[in-house]
């Protein structure tokens, strides 16, 4: 093909190789300048000034005909076998081919996007075409333009679809995998229920067959009553005429003697043959009478036998229905089953659902042994701290161990001022020093506060606020100085060691949360020592049930005696039964107590949390009482109590002591919350359950 005809004039070669130098990259120029890029030789020109249309102008040189563009330089070396063109190929285009080549061996084809790479060479050279041919420069960018449009946007649909295509087979494989496993699932179902109705089906054709064989052995039965019906009358009929030739023998015999007598006698001959004809129209006439009867009753079967054949009979008609009763019931059965089965199908797919969307929901559980990690002591003590504990329970053992960790790296307090609503245990400016106590030392600490409190209201024979004796003893012990330190540090260790029943309890009395006569109705639980008979500190279990039913408890209930004896028993090692009871009341240096003690104290609790939610319903709907109605709610579920106990009980709910007026009404949430705070329990049976 020949180049185009142009009006204009051509540039020269030294115009269009600075307009290809500008077009080249800057790193390109020297080695395109090496190959003598840029010399006026480089380019074949016509006879007119314009580029070479090769192969029409050739000459001198020659091509392979073979020769690949891109193909390596040993690739290129001339061989005298193949044979040659006599048309020579311009300088410009071996010298892009050159670079086309040496552009493509210098690429990683290795790579993902090796397709892209080696796509970039041939774009270089097109727009070396574009720049140099200023005629077709607008049509050609154009093309190029659009293909690159083309390009990019294939570019952004497949990466737009291979998120796709992921998420597509991931959800197939997800879909056939639980497709499968229903199969699987109802493929088991299915199969338990055809075997069960293979079951059902064969014990209706066992019934069936039984069935037939009782209505075979009916027909039997018939059949054999008939015989016998027939025989007995053949027998019957038989004696009748038995007994006629018997008759006639008797008769023939009392003739001949008759005759021999008046033989004997010579009596006259008219009158025995008078007597003669007499005696044989009475045997006409019984012999008709005879024959008669037998005519009548011939077909009668005897009473005992009618009868012993009707009973069998009604026997036989009353299994029957029985069976057929049996039959209906298996069939009405065997369609509820089926009934059932649909039922049962259905709520399954439905359970399968609810069971898919609660697994997506759910919060997966915690995995409580990643503590034993951080908590001082290992998986040995945590796993003390955690037996038996539930999840929110756990979470407060895991926030005391932080608590108290934290507690002990602190070196100070912030005061709480010195406001009316601060407590006087508690009322300082400025920061206080932490003491840094042990748990311990605080338990030791606080025992001894409840020994001195005891020991002077015994002494004073009046009851006094906690709070300020627990100041006031500090500073006796402390001085008023380092009182305040001391109260903080013992506070702080109360709040955050909740799982410690002396701390929790003193914490809990401190603050007002409950009252002093809690503390001391659960100290008088120790009552159960008591039990020892034979003082030698033992006890077997029937003896330890007994005493603890009869003496120390007798309101607790079977099942709350049982608790305590087998909490009693949690170390027994003896093989005869005998509880060492001394050593189920003693404490470990931090205070914590036996489980015996515990579970009296939780029973405490429960009993008293029951006693009160039965004064609750009894108030019913109510949502303000007076105190008489609260008087009479007591006495409905507890007739025993005495009128001291029932004044206590309402001054308690109403914050009034003996004595004082008493408020008109208070909320039932408000005085039930209060009688919780304080020592409230049955005094006698509950009148629905009786003592036991």
């Amino acid at each position: 093909r020949t180049a185009p005809k142009s009006s204009s004039k051509a540039p020269d070669g030294q115009t269009q190789i600075s307009s290809l130098k500008h077009i080249l990259p800057r790193k390109q120029e020297a080695p395109i300048q090496q190959m003598g890029f840029f010399s006026s030789q480089s380019f074949q020109l016509s006879a007119r000034g314009q580029w070479s249309t090769w192969p029409a102008f050739a000459s001198t040189q020659t091509v392979r005909r073979d020769h690949k563009p891109c193909c390596t330089p040993e690739e290129r070396h001339p061989s005298t076998k193949q044979p040659f063109l006599a048309f020579p190929k311009p300088r410009y285009l071996e010298q892009l081919e050159f670079y086309l080549r040496k552009e493509l061996q210098s690429l990683d084809l290795t790579k993902d996007n090796s397709q892209e790479l080696k796509l970039q060479p041939y774009r270089e050279i097109f727009e070396f075409f574009i720049d140099n041919f200023k005629t077709y420069k607008p049509l050609l960018s154009a093309i190029k333009n659009e293909y690159e449009v083309t390009l990019a946007h294939q570019k952004r649909t497949i990466r737009a679809l291979q998120p796709l295509k992921a998420t597509v087979t991931t959800i197939s494989e997800e879909c056939t995998r639980q497709m499968l496993a229903l199969q699987e699932k109802e493929k088991d179902e299915i199969n338990k229920l055809k075997q069960e109705n293979r079951r059902l089906l064969k014990f209706i054709d066992n019934m069936k067959e039984e069935k037939n064989s009782l209505q075979t052995q009916v027909e039997h039965l018939r059949t054999s009553v008939a015989e016998e019906y027939a025989r007995y009358l053949n027998e019957h009929s038989a004696h009748k005429l038995l007994l006629a030739k018997l008759n006639e023998i008797h008769n023939e015999r009392l003739d001949m003697a008759r005759h021999q007598l008046q033989d004997i006698k010579g009596e006259d001959v008219v009158k025995l043959t008078l007597a003669l004809k007499m005696a044989r129209q009475d045997l006409t006439t019984s012999q008709v009478k005879l024959n008669k009867m037998t005519a009548d009753y011939g077909d009668v079967v005897p009473r005992r036998d009618f009868e012993s054949l009707e009973n069998k009979y009604s026997d036989l008609l009353r299994e029957m229905k029985t069976l057929q009763k049996d039959l209906n019931q298996l069939r009405k059965d065997h369609e509820a089953l089926l009934g059932i089965q649909a039922e049962t199908t259905e709520e399954q797919d439905n359970l399968r659902a609810e069971l898919q969307r609660v697994q997506r929901n759910r919060t997966p559980r915690p995995n409580w042994a990643k503590c034993s990690e951080v908590i001082p002591g290992g998986a040995e003590r945590w796993g003390g701290l955690a037996k038996g504990k539930s999840s929110d329970q756990l979470v407060d053992v895991l926030l005391e161990e932080i608590g108290t960790r934290m507690l002990r790296e602190r070196d100070i307090f912030p005061g709480w001022g010195k406001g009316d609503r601060v407590p006087v245990y508690l009322r300082h400016e400025g920061e206080v020093k932490n003491k840094k106590l042990t748990k311990k030392d605080a338990v030791n600490i606080l025992k001894d506060v409840w020994k001195e409190k005891m020991a002077q209201e015994q002494q004073t024979g009046q009851r006094s606020s906690l709070p300020e004796f627990f100041l006031s003893y500090l500073q006796k012990k402390h001085g008023a100085a380092a009182a305040i330190e001391w109260s903080y540090t013992l506070y702080e260790n109360m709040r955050l060691c909740r799982s410690n029943h002396i701390l929790s309890s003193f914490y809990d009395i401190l603050t007002g949360k409950v009252g002093e006569e809690q503390y001391h109705a659960q100290n008088r639980l120790r009552e159960l020592a008591a039990c020892d008979i034979s003082d030698s500190g033992s006890l077997t279990g029937e003896q330890f049930r007994q005493e603890a039913n009869q003496e120390a408890f007798p309101l607790k209930r079977k099942e709350s005696i049982q608790e305590l004896v087998d909490a009693s028993r949690y170390k027994l090692d003896s093989t005869e039964d005998l509880i060492d009871y001394k050593s189920l009341f003693k404490e470990d240096e931090e205070g914590n107590a036996e489980p015996l003690v515990a579970k009296l104290r939780s029973q405490y609790v429960r009993e008293k949390q029951e006693y009160l939610g039965q004064l609750k319903d009894k108030l019913g709907d109510l949502t303000e009482v007076s105190a008489d109605d609260l008087k009479t709610a007591f006495c409905t579920i507890n007739p025993t109590i005495d009128d001291q106990m029932l004044d206590t009980y309402v001054g308690l709910a109403y914050q009034v002591r003996r004595g004082q007026p008493e408020q008109e009404v208070v909320p039932v949430e408000m005085a039930l919350e209060r009688l919780l705070t304080g020592d409230v329990r049955r005094a006698g049976p509950s009148p629905q359950e009786g003592s036991t």
